[in-house]
């Protein structure tokens, strides 16, 4: 795969092209101003993962915005990947804010269409989606590869980010999202994140299809890896739109005496098996509301990061 410039690469790309099993987490900022709750995330983080993404108002719920809490994360000593969403922003505010967020030491971004509205605590507001995530992907590519914005002007000293992306290996019709991730390849992703994988077999069968396309070779793929602290949680994660969640994990959490416990230890089986497929380059994990169980889920899996990533040239 192609390389930067060395001093644009950042130290989650340098990971990767190290070949090591990159992992990384999540940082949910808060519904305050407060930059404490992103401080005592990242210092959970730090020194655990390669990197750590930083939501752009998740579910749609109003947050402190993605760009301010990942300079806060980078302050405290942990690589962030950016999320930017296209549901708030024109093609004018996004470009604003990567110059913006490249100017303040950020190097990696996940370009993402966002939830929709209706989902979150302004359902009355209007979204924007003036580009689509594969567009989001072209321009931000765009603007590394050959210094120019949308509308084709050129530019100087623009950013160089390290691209990711998004895709769901068990959403209706597959074919469709192997075509969509394919675009988004083709458009300038380097890295993609999977939805939270639960049925390994189904995902095997996906990356399988991913491999045969050669998809593999061109970009990195990490497996999403969600870590339940109850059956309830377990439950409500698999009422979320293109989950799948085999029964009998539903059932081992119901008739666990430990549900903290049993969540950990499917996971860490999880991993585990994702580990062992060819194509894959690391893991995303997700535990929401439970951020201080990740360093715990990162040693019990040996995973804990050997190459000194958690800063940006």
């Amino acid at each position: 795969m192609p390389s930067l410039e060395n001093e644009y690469i950042s130290g989650l790309q340098r990971a990767y092209e190290s070949g090591e099993f990159v992992v990384t987490a999540e940082i949910g900022p808060p519904m305050s101003s407060n930059a404490s709750h992103v401080e005592k995330s990242a210092d959970v983080l730090r020194g655990v993962v390669h990197a750590a993404n930083v939501t752009d108002n998740q579910t749609s719920i109003v947050r402190m915005s993605s760009l301010a809490a990942s300079y806060i994360g980078l302050t405290r000593g942990v690589e962030t990947i950016l999320q930017m969403t296209c549901r708030d922003r024109n093609r004018i505010a996004i470009q604003s804010d990567l110059l913006g967020a490249y100017a303040l030491g950020l190097r990696n971004l996940l370009c993402l269409s966002g939830d929709h509205q209706s989902l979150g605590n302004h359902p009355q507001s209007k979204n924007v989606f003036d580009l689509d995530s594969i567009q989001l992907i072209k321009a931000v590519a765009d603007m590394k590869n050959h210094s120019i914005f949308i509308n084709g002007k050129k530019g100087k000293n623009m950013p160089k980010f390290f691209i990711g992306t998004t895709t769901n290996p068990f959403a209706d019709p597959r074919e469709l999202q192997i075509i969509r991730l394919k675009k988004k390849i083709e458009a300038g992703a380097q890295f993609v994140q999977t939805q939270a994988i639960y049925d390994v077999d189904s995902f095997e069968s996906w990356m399988s299809e991913v491999r045969s396309l050669g998809l593999h070779n061109e970009v990195y793929i990490q497996a999403g890896i969600l870590v339940n602290k109850s059956l309830r949680s377990m439950e409500m994660t698999k009422k979320v739109s293109g989950m799948s969640i085999p029964d009998e994990l539903i059932e081992r959490m119901r008739n666990s005496e430990n549900q903290e416990e049993e969540g950990i230890t499917i996971a860490l089986e999880i991993i585990d098996r994702l580990r062992k497929i060819e194509g894959l380059s690391g893991i995303h994990i997700m535990a929401v509301g439970w951020e201080k169980i990740v360093p715990t889920i990162i040693e019990r899996a040996g995973l804990m990061p050997t190459f000194d990533s958690n800063h940006s040239d």
